[in-house]
């Protein structure tokens, strides 16, 4: 269709409804503005139809299924936008709990944080909680950040951290970035067994970082005797809590013995996730680590009233600006207020029961590497396509000419061909045949036609790219000579 600035007309334009009062040099210097607008010439109605049929190119939660495993991509409900749209909370600025004798214009914002995190402390059977990471991976280094603190404290000279052949690839990362060797412990069965862990656990492990249930989508059933083995050791352990919503209501990670738990809010609690807006990943700790929380910290008087401290010599310092994404968190606030106890246990059945039925109505037309009852997400292998010559990359391009986001591929890495698929719990039961029903229909095709498979897709305005040669050769700019 264009960019916007082929589409320019010199001397077209919309209709303004006035002047401005006051010329634009008032508020910017005249040495900063720009000699032209360098901007497209275009009359209101070329505005709004170039802009209106941009939006109806684009893939958005809001009109489509994402069935992207690890990736959580459900709808979000429009009340919880309303919420964050509140003159008091939209328009207040940072800085205000900071300006003498100004408290009292944020008391409303500084209850939000206070009372997010006794939720969240109550969801997770954690002591406490710290709202300031502003991502998954973000919280992750916060939490691994904070188990060195507690080891620094005690004098304990720890120098590895362990990470499971299932974890999420940011848990290596974070380990890494924190100053510790990363040991990998080998998943048998689809899960981590306290005999595979013995090998690689002794005194220099700092903590094992767990998901659970992991990226394939399965619960660790040892996890008693593993939490034993770790804090025998004087070790801890953390919680990849990027699959919360498969246990949420189910489980307080705390109560199973988890030391640090770092929740991914944009996925879990209904905010907006990846192109849809920033994250939050807060983290909560047991009661031996909360002296090294991040601050500032939210306190509350006995009065009833807000203050931010900073009183807290064993604290980590400063781990992002003001308070976390605010917005974010707030959406989750809200969300957990309006669903409750019943709703945060239902949106967990639902996630759960829609993911194995997927399963089930898929097994017999793809390999399903540990076939057995799921959490929220399952894994599928296309080993069998394969020996047509059609991989997990050519079913994923051919689920696009059927109208659908492709699953997550290659990904877990220890699953050959791997296709991992998540249909959260807002998705309705025609949704998920829908795109069950193609799938199966694509699996038919690698056996019948693999040739037509492997040049999917031919309906979209481009086919196979070569992404190595899109990376390298970049055209980062308009012609709009």
């Amino acid at each position: 269709m264009g960019t916007v600035f082929k589409k320019s007309v010199p001397g077209r334009e919309g209709v303004w409804p006035e002047k401005p009062a006051t010329k634009v040099e008032y508020y910017i210097p005249s040495e900063l503005l720009r000699k032209g607008s360098g901007m497209p010439s275009l009359s209101e109605l070329d505005v709004v139809r170039h802009f209106t049929k941009l939006s109806m190119k684009n893939y958005g939660v809001d009109s489509n299924f994402y069935p992207l495993g690890s990736c959580t991509m459900k709808y979000n409900p429009k009340f919880t936008e309303q919420v964050a749209a509140l003159p008091g909370f939209a328009r207040l600025h940072p800085a205000v709990s900071q300006l003498k004798g100004a408290g009292h214009l944020c008391q409303g914002a500084l209850e939000v944080i206070f009372e997010t995190e006794r939720l969240l402390s109550e969801l997770c059977g954690m002591a406490d909680f710290t709202m300031h990471p502003m991502a998954g991976a973000h919280g992750e280094l916060t939490g691994v950040m904070l188990i060195a603190a507690y080891h620094r404290d005690k004098g304990n000279k720890k120098t590895k951290v362990i990470c499971p052949d299932s974890a999420h690839g940011t848990n290596p990362a974070s380990a890494t970035i924190a100053g510790y060797e990363v040991v990998s412990v080998e998943s048998h069965d689809g899960i981590i067994t306290p005999e595979a862990l013995a090998e690689v656990l002794d005194d220099d492990v700092a903590a094992v970082m767990m998901t659970c249930p992991n990226t394939l989508g399965l619960f660790e059933k040892h996890l008693p005797e593993i939490v034993k083995m770790i804090h025998d050791k004087d070790a801890l352990l953390y919680y990849d809590g990027a699959n919360m919503n498969a246990v949420m209501g189910k489980m307080r990670v705390g109560d199973a013995g988890f030391d640090v738990v770092h929740l991914n809010l944009h996925k879990t609690l209904a905010t907006p996730h990846g192109g849809g807006g920033p994250g939050s990943g807060p983290v909560g700790v047991c009661e031996k680590l909360t002296p090294f929380l991040p601050i500032s910290r939210v306190k509350k008087l006995e009065d009833g009233q807000y203050y931010l401290s900073y009183d807290a010599p064993k604290s980590i310092g400063y781990v992002a600006p003001f308070y976390g994404n605010f917005g974010v968190y707030l959406k989750a606030y809200a969300y957990m207020l309006r669903l409750g106890r019943k709703g945060l246990i239902r949106a967990t059945e639902n996630a759960v029961l829609n993911a194995n039925y997927m399963r089930k109505r898929l097994e017999k037309y793809f390999e399903i590497p540990y076939n057995r009852i799921c959490m929220h997400e399952f894994v599928l292998s296309a080993v069998n396509q394969a020996k047509n010559g059609v991989r997990a990359l050519d079913v994923a391009k051919a689920l696009l000419d059927k109208g659908h986001h492709a699953p997550t591929i290659y990904f877990p890495l220890i699953v050959k061909e791997c296709m991992m698929i998540e249909p959260t719990e807002t998705e309705s039961k025609e949704t998920l045949d829908l795109f069950v029903n193609d799938l199966i229909e694509i699996a038919k095709l690698a056996n019948q036609n693999p040739d037509f498979i492997k040049n999917a897709p031919v309906t979209l305005p481009v086919s196979r790219l070569d992404e190595t040669k899109a990376a390298r050769d970049m055209v980062i700019t308009d012609d709009i000579k």
